[in-house]
């Protein structure tokens, strides 16, 4: 029960498995009083898994009585719980448990961490649902944890909202936003923080776990020399006394054996220590160990992994988020587990925007290329530029035109830079005679004055300017080097 618990890490998805596996457990019959064995129920679960006997503690008080006046008659009602300052006994390793007491009250406080509805300090558990940060926004207004819907034809577009005051006083809502550009970026965040500083840390982890597990041997060989010396001391005292004094010589008897217990005890412990000291990495461990740096991230976006591991991912190494509305942005405040924080500042939407828009840059230059060249040069332009769709796809000839109908674009047409009065560089070229490279030195050098939307895309020139350069353009003759040693040769 406890090592499930510990995979799952949810008491409902522990009593799922074991119905589904078909694992009965015992259970006392209310009127034989008779063990039975039958499917678990969740109650079942939750009180094995928070009982402190399975911790190795004894507990005593931790249900109490009340008391009331029903119809003038006094009436007790008993089995109450109650806080465990108010226990009447706690006794920490009493005995041997199921699982360490640091593993049970880790486990009591995920517990009540997977709560949901219970107060604005629970999180609530892991669920099936997309959204990547439900239980860890927080609202940087009002305090109360957001809340998270899904819409579209498949409920995948998600979106936090606080309604909290909106629910319980009828005001309107502090702050609502669009969940993919925020879990996008806190993934992010996420992955560029661990991905460098998680392996080294982990390196790190073990040095120093090396160094608490060495202290700690040290003091338990302490502990058994100073048990020795005790039971040696016993021994001679016991050997000193008098036989016939039998009332003193069972006494120092008893001690004897107490002090060899404890030896008996510290070997034991010291024996244990050893048995988990860890081995010590080598040169050769640390670089290999090193060299997966880069497995977070495929982790995350492998196509076999689902929300739920990603969000105990995130879980993992985040505390809580505070969100704030700004005016065109939601600014985000990550509390990390340790104490540390981060602040992100995340774009909004806005109206007629979505996740799969193309960017701005990429539609001034359609726009300004349209007035250049046919779809198909574009698509093939913006390719060499490395640009993309909203969709991250490559460019063609379709998308393209789909584009420009959508966004009113014209189309191109043959001989429109000529109405424009303006030539292509080739045009430019005939009608100096020279060849282009010879005018792109033009333009380089500033004789010829001309525009260029972006690299890879055609040059404009003016007609004005070259009408008056006809038949008396000065190719400018630049040495290859500027060293002054350089010397000209002469071919014949």
């Amino acid at each position: 029960m406890f090592r499930k618990f510990s995979e799952f890490q949810s008491v409902r998805q522990v009593h799922l498995w074991l119905r589904q596996e078909e694992v009965l457990l015992p259970a006392v019959d209310g009127e034989t009083r008779r063990t039975v064995w039958k499917p678990p129920v969740y109650n079942t679960i939750h009180h094995l898994l928070t009982n402190p006997v399975y911790g190795g503690a004894y507990a005593f008080g931790r249900t109490g009585s009340r008391v009331t006046v029903e119809g003038g008659r006094k009436r007790v009602s008993r089995g109450h719980r109650r806080d465990r300052e108010a226990w009447d006994v706690l006794i920490v390793d009493h005995h041997e448990g199921h699982v360490s007491w640091e593993e049970f009250e880790r486990n009591q406080r995920l517990i009540a961490d997977n709560a949901n509805c219970k107060g604005l300090m629970t999180r609530g558990a892991v669920r099936r649902g997309d959204a990547l940060l439900a239980g860890l926004l927080r609202c940087g207004h009002c305090g109360r944890r957001l809340h998270v819907s899904y819409s579209g034809t498949d409920g995948y577009c998600v979106r936090y909202s606080c309604r909290g005051a909106h629910l319980n006083h009828g005001t309107r809502r502090c702050i609502s936003f669009g969940g993919v550009r925020v879990d996008s970026a806190v993934a992010e965040e996420v992955l560029r923080l661990l991905s460098p500083l998680g392996i080294e840390a982990s390196v790190e982890a073990v040095a120093m776990r090396e160094e608490d597990v060495a202290e700690t041997r040290r003091q338990v060989e302490l502990g058994l020399t100073q048990a020795r010396y005790e039971a040696d001391l016993a021994r001679r005292q016991y050997d000193a006394v008098d036989p016939q004094n039998r009332l003193v010589a069972a006494e120092l008897e008893r001690r004897w054996n107490e002090r060899l217990a404890e030896v008996a005890r510290q070997e034991e412990r010291l024996a244990a220590t050893a048995a988990v000291q860890p081995d010590a990495l080598s040169g050769e461990d640390k670089e290999r160990l090193l060299a997966l740096e880069g497995d977070l991230e495929m982790v995350w976006e492998h196509p076999g992994a689902t929300a739920e591991t990603r969000k105990r991912i995130l879980r993992a190494v985040l505390e809580e988020i505070v969100a704030t509305s700004a005016e065109d942005r939601i600014e985000l405040l990550l509390h990390w587990r340790g104490g540390d924080h981060t602040r992100l500042s995340v774009a909004r939407n806005h109206t007629g925007q979505h996740r799969w828009r193309t960017s701005a840059e990429v539609g001034e230059l359609i726009r300004g290329l349209a007035r250049q060249q046919p779809d198909s040069a574009i698509a093939a332009t913006l390719n060499r530029l490395g640009k993309r769709t909203g969709r991250g796809n490559a460019w063609t000839e379709m998308r393209v035109r789909s584009f420009r109908c959508h966004h009113t674009v014209p189309v191109y047409r043959p001989g429109e830079m000529g109405e424009r009065g303006e030539l292509t560089l080739k045009e430019t070229a005939g009608r100096l005679r020279v060849s282009t490279m010879t005018v792109l030195r033009l333009i380089s050098a500033g004789t010829i004055t001309a525009r260029q939307l972006c690299k890879g895309a055609p040059w404009a020139v003016s007609e004005a300017q070259i009408t008056g350069l006809d038949g008396a353009v000065v190719v400018p003759h630049h040495p290859l080097t500027a060293n002054t040693d350089q010397k000209e040769l002469d071919f014949q």
